[in-house]
């Protein structure tokens, strides 16, 4: 009777802290040689700004089995390609998911395909400067692992998003096309 007794005692505070527990990831900012704005929670994810091609090894040394690359092919030092080669050379997954900056639900949904197919994550988002890249974790966080709002919106600012237009669209594209 005791340790059913202690077995339910551990169970329920599973239940009550792990909540507590799982919100307590903190976010850290990391200084790596071509690697613009680096922020990441433990392997989970990273989102960063601009990144050149000669750092993509680094990313696998740091855990992560892909990349989504945001940029558009026009930006400038995109290197979308460059990018993509490194990346299948240093044996990551590569996506590339084209992403302006203007609320765009097609590349929500690539985005949402890229980062729930098998084998994606841990994984290494990126744009130019990291508000596209936390603006589309914003999105997963919410449409796919069902976190409250405004968990996942203090998650993204801490990831770097910074824009109201575009944190308003993730929420709005989330909530209608939960997984």
């Amino acid at each position: 009777m005791g340790s059913r007794m202690l077995t339910l005692s551990a169970l329920l505070g599973i239940l009550v802290l792990g909540p507590v527990t799982a919100g307590a990831q903190q976010v850290s900012t990391e200084q790596v040689a071509g690697i613009t704005n680096l922020r990441r929670i433990e392997t989970t994810i990273a989102c960063a700004g601009a990144i050149t091609a000669t750092v993509v090894p680094e990313i696998r040394k740091m855990g992560f089995v892909s990349i989504v690359n945001l940029r558009l092919a026009s930006e400038p030092g995109a290197e979308v390609e460059r990018e993509e080669a490194a990346a299948k050379a240093a044996g990551l997954r590569y996506y590339h998911v084209p992403f302006d900056g203007s609320p765009d639900e097609r590349a929500a949904a690539q985005f949402l395909d890229a980062i729930t197919s098998p084998g994606a994550e841990p994984a290494f988002v990126h744009c130019a400067g990291g508000n596209r890249a936390a603006t589309m974790w914003l999105i997963k966080r919410v449409a796919v692992d069902h976190w409250d709002e405004a968990r996942a919106v203090a998650e993204a600012e801490a990831l770097g998003q910074t824009n109201p237009r575009l944190r308003e669209f993730a929420l709005t594209f989330a909530r209608a096309h939960r997984r």
